[in-house]
């Protein structure tokens, strides 16, 4: 099947003397924004398998490897949301060449929340899969407990040595453990496929990654996500996996709909990554709200 091919094949764009991978499939359609989509923390383009393969039918999809992560440089840089938003901003700009639907999965929908209010020019609606990132604290219930901040602290400090640093890394990028952590953040283990565990652990090989991995831990907190919500004006859809065992989908999503009212969710049996486990229905709802924009 032809879109099945073009999902699989990619370019390289070079962006601040960096080779940044992405995907395209589908054609340019004349009264529909084109949707890039934005992969979470250790995935890549090859998570969007089954979303570029099911919309490029109605839509022209684009995917897009943060730097660091995938078939992107491993580059020695400071990271952080600011970067990645700047590089998609760029990326819509320079290559897509007119506003783009940002589709994004955990710190990836972050990063294109901060693109949404940062950079609106760029972006004609905005698409949040189990988003990261901070909101402000509106209350303390408790004090903080002064021993919990000082081994936080300690535990922060000790990950961010080169060593220990290195060590982690090579521990969890094992595939026996990113099958255990994909088997706890998927609802449904026969998602849990020996490529989808292939395609976590391939770029964990290149040159760089484990400098990456800690660059990662060191990244400064960005702007809170009630603050960017406060900015933004364009069209938001929310698509909770609502088994994710890393948040509580329906508090999460009350916060976001406390601060953006006129946002459209769903909430799916699902976990962390609900694209990759529900893609059909994921895909579903992604093409209707698109065609209602």
């Amino acid at each position: 099947m032809q879109t099945a091919v073009a999902a699989a094949t990619g370019a390289y764009w070079q962006w601040r003397g960096h080779s940044i991978y992405y995907v395209k499939a589908g054609e340019p359609q004349p009264h529909r924004p084109p949707l890039l989509l934005v992969h979470g923390f250790g995935a890549s383009t090859d998570h969007w398998r089954k979303n570029l393969a099911g919309l490029s039918q109605d839509f022209q999809v684009w995917a897009i490897d943060l730097l660091g992560f995938g078939r992107s440089e491993k580059a020695n840089v400071q990271y952080s949301a600011t970067l990645w938003r700047d590089q998609l901003h760029a990326f819509i700009t320079e290559v897509i060449g007119q506003p783009a639907v940002l589709a994004g999965n955990s710190i990836g929908g972050y990063t294109s929340l901060c693109v949404a209010a940062q950079r609106p020019e760029s972006v004609a609606g905005l698409i949040l899969l189990n988003p990261a990132g901070p909101f402000t604290e509106t209350q303390t219930v408790t004090k903080p407990d002064p021993f919990r901040e000082i081994f936080f602290k300690l535990t922060r400090s000790v990950l961010l040595m080169p060593l220990p640093s290195y060590m982690l890394f090579q521990y969890v990028r094992q595939k026996s453990m990113i099958r255990k952590t994909l088997s706890k953040v998927y609802l449904d283990q026969s998602a849990v496929t020996e490529q989808l565990v292939e395609d976590i652990y391939r770029p964990s090989c290149d040159p760089g990654a484990a400098a990456v991995f800690a660059a990662v831990f060191k990244a400064p907190e960005g702007e809170k996500n009630d603050v960017l919500l406060s900015q933004m004006t364009c069209p938001l859809l929310m698509l909770w996996g609502e088994g994710d065992p890393w948040i509580n989908a329906r508090s999460r999503g009350a916060r976001f709909r406390q601060h953006y009212p006129q946002l459209t969710e769903y909430y799916l049996q699902a976990g962390h990554c609900p694209h990759d486990e529900v893609p059909d229905q994921v895909n579903a709802l992604i093409r209707d709200w698109m065609l209602s924009l």
